[in-house]
C-alpha cells in the first residue's frame, strides 16, 4: 500500500510541474529558453535509457519466464510497437493548430507577464489571434484538452515504473515534470489569448496536468480488474506486457516532443548536452540502485 501512494504522489508531482512553467510564463522577466532546452533533452535522454535499458528488458525477462524464450520476446516486441502505436494515435487526435508542444516565440510570452501590456497583433505570423472572442476561447480550451490528453499515458507510464521499482519511478518523474515545465509555458501562451485572464491560463495550464494522475488511477484499476486483488501485486503476464507497453510511449515522448522541442528551445549542442546528462544519470543512478557482491 505504502509503494501505491508513492506511485500517486510521483504521478501527481510530474503532472503539476505545468503549474511551474506557468508560474515561469507569468511571473520570470525573460525566459532561459537555454535552461528549457538542456532540461528537455535531459528528459529525453533519460527517458529513452531507461526505456531500452531498464523496462523493456523488465519486460522481456517477465513474459518469457511464462511463455519461454521465443514467444515470450514476440510479445514483448509487440507490446513496445503497441504502446508507440497508442500515444501515436492520442497525438494524432490532437488538432495542429492547438498542438501544446508548439513554441511560442519570445515576443508572445512577454504580454504574459507586463501586467499592463496589450496583446500584440500577429496577424501577419503562424498565430494568428487576431479571432472572434468565442473562436479564441473554443482554441483555449481545445489546448487544454490537448496537453491533458497528452499527458495520461505519461501518468500511466510513472505510475507502473513506480510501482515495479520506486527508484525507477522517482528518475521518470523527475523526468517528465522538467518535460512539463516547457509545455506548461507553451499551454500559457494560447490560453492567455482566448480569454485575455492571466489566472484563467494559469489555472487551465495547471489542471491539464492533473491528467497524469488520472491516468495513474485508471492504471491501477485496470490491473486490479485484470488480475483482482491489492497490495501491488501483479502477474507476469501482465506486468510483462505493460512494461513493453510503456517503454514504447516513452521512447515516442522522447522521439517525437522531447527532442524537437529541445532543439526550438536551444543553440548549438543544447539538446544532445542535455541528452548525454541525461542517459549518463540515468546509467549511474541504475548502477548505484545494484547491490555489490558480497
Amino acid at each position: 500500500m505504502k509503494d501505491l501512494w508513492v506511485a500517486f504522489g510521483l504521478t501527481l508531482f510530474a503532472g503539476m510541474a505545468t503549474g511551474i512553467g506557468s508560474a515561469i510564463a507569468f511571473f520570470a522577466k525573460r525566459t532561459n529558453y537555454r535552461f528549457l532546452s538542456i532540461s528537455t533533452g535531459f528528459s529525453a535522454g533519460v527517458m529513452l535509457y531507461v526505456s531500452f535499458v531498464e523496462i523493456f528488458f523488465k519486460g522481456a525477462g517477465a513474459l518469457t519466464k511464462v511463455y519461454g524464450e521465443y514467444w515470450g520476446h514476440w510479445i514483448n516486441t509487440l507490446s513496445f510497437f503497441g504502446g508507440i502505436a497508442l500515444i501515436g494515435l492520442i497525438d494524432n487526435l490532437i488538432p495542429a493548430a492547438e498542438n501544446p508542444h508548439e513554441t511560442h516565440p519570445e515576443e508572445e510570452t512577454a504580454p504574459l507577464h507586463k501586467e499592463h501590456t496589450p496583446p500584440p497583433d500577429f496577424s501577419a505570423g503562424p498565430h494568428d489571434h487576431r479571432k472572434q472572442h468565442h473562436k479564441l476561447m473554443r482554441m483555449g480550451l481545445f489546448t487544454a484538452l490537448a496537453i491533458a490528453i497528452h499527458n495520461f499515458p505519461e501518468g500511466l507510464a510513472t505510475f507502473l515504473a513506480t510501482l515495479q521499482n520506486p527508484h525507477l519511478g522517482i528518475a521518470i518523474a523527475v523526468a517528465i515534470a522538467l518535460h512539463n515545465i516547457p509545455e506548461g509555458i507553451s499551454v500559457s501562451v494560447p490560453i492567455y489569448y482566448a480569454t485575455g485572464d492571466r489566472r484563467k491560463a494559469f489555472l487551465y495550464s495547471l489542471l491539464s496536468g492533473l491528467s497524469e494522475p488520472v491516468g495513474a488511477g485508471i492504471a491501477y484499476i485496470a490491473l486490479q480488474l485484470l488480475i483482482g486483488g491489492g497490495g501491488g501485486v501483479s502477474s507476469p503476464q501482465v506486468m510483462g506486457i505493460l512494461f513493453g507497453g510503456v517503454a514504447g510511449i516513452m521512447v515516442y515522448i522522447s522521439l517525437d516532443e522531447l527532442l524537437p522541442t529541445s532543439r526550438a528551445y536551444g543553440k548549438g549542442h543544447d539538446s544532445l548536452l542535455g541528452l548525454l546528462a541525461g542517459m549518463a544519470v540515468m546509467a549511474l543512478s541504475l548502477l548505484l540502485m545494484r547491490q555489490p557482491p558480497s
